[in-house]
């Protein structure tokens, strides 16, 4: 099998995004690319928030810069190629070039920036950073690695100064 020119990874901050919202999630049985998201439903979605133990984690800009130079850490360390990033309130996109399946670079990711987070005195040590999995979609053509770099980069709203753009070498240049 062919290699992927790249991967579009996105992971959630714990709590954010819970099944049952109105703007659609994914769960085990639901969870094929180009298959309908879960609907809303309002029951479903207050019952996972009754059982959170504590509030949905939101990053601030501190924690935002912390997780944005982990991720370029990361990637370089890994020799991966990090082609776009954008760290927002409550979740992460990347699109990265690696020589391995796209979990385990989203596994790594969102390990180390726990780390770093913990290391940091922005979570605590028995508090959760991140929801369980993410979103791994396989780019197989240039136009796909683009539409995605471009959605990371330009589509995310108000701009917020946690991206990482394909010509920035310093890892701190917008943190």
């Amino acid at each position: 099998m062919n290699q992927p020119l790249a991967y579009f990874i996105t992971f959630h901050t714990h709590g954010s995004w819970l099944h049952g919202r109105a703007q659609g999630s994914v769960d085990p049985e639901h969870n094929q690319p180009g298959t309908p998201v879960l609907p809303e439903d309002g029951q479903r979605h207050n019952r996972e928030r009754a059982v959170m133990k504590k509030p949905p984690f939101v990053l601030d800009d501190d924690h935002r810069s912390c997780v944005r130079a982990t991720i370029v850490e990361v990637c370089d360390h890994r020799q991966w190629q990090l082609l776009a990033l954008h760290v927002r309130t409550n979740h992460v996109h990347a699109v990265i070039v690696a020589p391995c399946k796209p979990e385990k670079v989203m596994s790594d990711l969102k390990a180390w920036c726990t780390r770093r987070l913990r290391e940091a005195k922005l979570l605590g040590q028995k508090d959760d950073a991140w929801s369980r999995h993410g979103s791994t979609l396989y780019l197989w053509r240039e136009a796909s690695v683009a539409e995605k770099t471009d959605y990371t980069l330009n589509q995310q709203g108000t701009p917020l100064r946690f991206a990482k753009y394909p010509d920035d070498d310093h890892p701190s240049r917008y943190a």
